[in-house]
């Protein structure tokens, strides 16, 4: 169970990262005047690092942390 969990930290990690640098690419470019793209990209991003916090707070209770 543990290591389910911690893969899936790694995997939301990831993703917010990815998020996080698709953002700054779109905001970097110029082309989105209205920030409608960069606002989505914003927005998961915020969701993707409440799951990975979720997860990481799942992980210690898990453990036995908490």
């Amino acid at each position: 169970m543990n290591t389910f969990i911690i893969i899936l930290i790694i995997l939301t990690a990831l993703a917010t990262a990815f998020v996080l640098v698709r953002g700054i690419m779109i905001m970097a470019s110029g082309k989105d005047v209205s920030g409608r793209r960069s606002n989505k990209m914003m927005n998961a991003r915020v969701w993707l690092q409440a799951a990975t916090i979720g997860l990481i707070v799942l992980l210690a209770f898990v453990m036995g942390a908490l």
